[in-house]
């Protein structure tokens, strides 16, 4: 937290249910910190049935904003008056501003993330050299999809257990997405330049992802965007069959920086490292995770 916290300071924060597990705050407020700013982010978790009301009786630029996550995201796309195109396009969003005149602002900054966590884990990945399969259908998988047709992927496969959801994926991003069940797994991955589990199971009691990761080629690149733990189920098997691997965090840490300027009118500062204060709340150590 800022040391020059007043009353006057601007606040912003992350919703979820749970969201007891989020790094956010730490990321946030470490940046806060380094800018002096009189700003402060905080977490927020109503009960699913008061995410409505609690969003509207934020209008009038009580906060800045929120960035938002499970089980919120289309919620809170619905509630906005002005999204933008990242978050129509996504059919979710991650990301709220509301300004001072009543207006909710809606975006969707996890494609931004998404990409800047494979650029960074992952040097050299072209999204435009082969199909990405995305494990899912919620607002992350949302988010995921338009982020790879925007991007240029060539096919975007959508995998969920519940298929109609993974087609009003694909009918909303129209050409060049396709919706399957997760019992096409195999069929699917044998072809893919990435897959991303954007579901929550690997989130620590949520259970494991039983899905064939040897079927992918030698070259894929394989993710999961659950962070806690950081070394999921789903990565630890996609590196025993030697896959490169893209973390949550580093997803977390892409998505938060255009978050931070939207709330706060300023770039993070680039000499905090914010993964390092991130791995070590994991109990972990960049060194450690990378030979892992």
């Amino acid at each position: 937290m800022s040391a020059s916290l007043t009353g006057g300071a601007k606040v912003a924060g992350v919703v979820g249910a749970p969201v007891r597990h989020s790094l956010s705050p730490l990321i946030h407020n470490a940046w806060i910190e380094a800018l002096g700013l009189d700003a402060v982010y905080a977490p927020f978790s109503p009960p699913e049935a008061g995410f409505a009301p609690f969003v509207q009786g934020l209008r009038g630029g009580v906060i800045a904003g929120l960035n938002v996550t499970l089980p919120f995201k289309e919620q809170a796309l619905a509630l906005a008056d002005a999204p933008t195109p990242a978050a129509q396009a996504a059919g979710a969003a991650n990301l709220l501003l509301f300004a001072a005149d009543g207006e909710i602002i809606a975006d969707n900054t996890d494609g931004t993330g998404l990409l800047s966590a494979f650029a960074r884990q992952a040097p050299g990945f072209d999204p435009a050299a082969a199909p990405v399969v995305i494990l899912g259908a919620g607002g992350a998988a949302r988010g995921a999809a338009a982020a790879f047709v925007a991007a240029g992927a060539p096919e975007v496969l959508i995998l969920n257990r519940t298929l109609a959801r993974a087609e009003a994926i694909a009918e909303r991003l129209g050409r060049g997405v396709r919706a399957l069940g997760l019992d096409q797994a195999a069929h699917a991955f044998a072809g893919a330049g990435a897959v991303i589990n954007a579901t929550s199971a690997g989130l620590s009691g949520q259970g494991e992802l039983d899905v064939p990761l040897a079927a992918t080629p030698a070259g894929c690149v394989v993710m999961d965007m659950v962070y806690k733990p950081l070394i999921t189920p789903f990565l630890a098997k996609a590196q025993a069959e030697g896959r490169r691997t893209v973390d949550g965090l580093a997803m977390l840490i892409g998505q938060a920086v255009p978050s931070f300027t939207a709330f706060f009118g300023v770039a993070p500062p680039a000499g905090v490292d914010v993964r390092a204060l991130a791995l070590k709340s994991l109990g972990l150590n960049e060194r450690i995770w990378r030979r892992c």
